[in-house]
């Protein structure tokens, strides 16, 4: 099966804090993003976190290298992968940020950054997803437009923080996106301040619940306030929070429409589970250790669940999930094509 090409939905690159100060707009410029322990290059875990939990206790990884386009080149060969689609590490906490015009300023640095180290040197096989920032939904637009010149291959949202992606609001984003023709990706942050994980005492249950509870979240209203449905052309991921929690949630999500959709969710026109299909435009990620893929797969269609690498955080197992991967038995070979290659190349429109 080493045969069978392969693509990356979801990598992470690690952020240059001290460069990403430099291109802020004043008053900002100059601001130290990131930790005191680094002025350079954003570390592995701060001294003293900010959240009281030390992510490194007990862990068995400490991850990759991820800090330039030769980093990641030599990652890919690794795998192999024809590609990666990278998104931020510590932009993926952006949605926390409460200062509209700092937010903005912080994700025009982080897209310029990326832009900048990444694309002279990679060949095309680092395809950059610019962050939008959450609290102005026309900077957002704006700077969608601005990333699509700077060839950025998609946008993204964190899932944290206190904005809901289905309000009316966002639809200006969305028409950018078709305009644009790129995909919209909502990426979950896993910090121990999410909504429903803040009330745990240890790293291990936080990191366990906030991803899927930030991505379901957002699922929920841009579902029910027919986002899928009122946007058709525009690819929508929803990554980091693994596939098998889709079926469970859809059939919730059905009975939910059946009872109240009439009343409550006048936009969206059928069931929600409808929307989630092969040729669709919803897509989500996947741990490739997950034991009920195959059954997702079965439900959704091949085309719809994308390999995420994760790589280089501290629980990536990249190239090891990969190998993973390719060798699941209880997947048709249609199935493997599909998570390894196909859905990932239709949702960054490749296909």
């Amino acid at each position: 099966m080493n045969d069978m090409p392969a693509a990356d939905g979801d990598g992470h690159v690690l952020e240059n804090a001290k460069r990403i100060a430099e291109l802020l707009d004043e008053p900002y410029r100059g601001y130290r993003v990131g930790s005191n322990a680094s002025p350079d290059v954003m570390p592995i875990e701060p001294l003293t976190p900010l959240d009281g939990m030390p992510r490194s206790l007990g862990a068995s990884r400490v991850g990759g290298r991820a800090y330039s386009a030769e980093d990641w080149l030599a990652a890919l060969d690794r795998g192999p992968l024809e590609w990666s689609a990278v998104y931020p590490t510590l932009g993926l906490y952006a949605g926390y940020v409460r200062d509209p015009a700092y937010q903005a300023t912080l994700c025009r640095a982080y897209n310029d950054w990326l832009a900048e180290t990444f694309y002279p040197h990679c060949d095309g096989r680092i395809l950059g997803v610019a962050l939008l920032p959450t609290l102005d939904p026309a900077a957002a637009a704006a700077e969608l437009h601005r990333a699509a010149g700077l060839g950025h291959a998609g946008v993204m949202f964190p899932a944290d923080g206190t904005h809901l992606l289905g309000h009316a609001g966002y639809d200006v984003v969305y028409e950018a996106a078709r305009e644009a023709r790129l995909p919209v990706a909502v990426h979950a942050s896993g910090s121990p301040f999410a909504p429903g994980a803040e009330i745990f005492p240890t790293f291990i249950q936080a990191h366990s619940v906030a991803h899927p509870y930030g991505i379901i979240r957002q699922f929920t209203s841009m579902m029910f306030e027919g986002v899928f449905e009122r946007f058709p052309e525009v690819n929508f991921g929803f990554l980091e929070a693994g596939a098998t929690w889709l079926p469970w949630w859809l059939d919730r999500m059905d009975e939910e429409y059946e009872s109240r959709g009439a009343a409550e969710a006048p936009l969206l026109t059928r069931a929600p589970s409808t929307f989630v299909h092969k040729g669709g435009n919803v897509f989500v990620g996947c741990e490739p250790n997950e034991r009920m893929l195959g059954q997702v797969l079965d439900l959704v269609g091949d085309d719809v669940v994308m390999y995420a690498s994760d790589y280089p955080h501290w629980d990536s197992d990249y190239p090891g999930s990969l190998q993973y991967m390719r060798a699941r038995e209880d997947l048709t070979d249609a199935q493997r094509r599909g998570v390894l290659y196909e859905a990932a190349n239709r949702f960054y429109y490749r296909s």
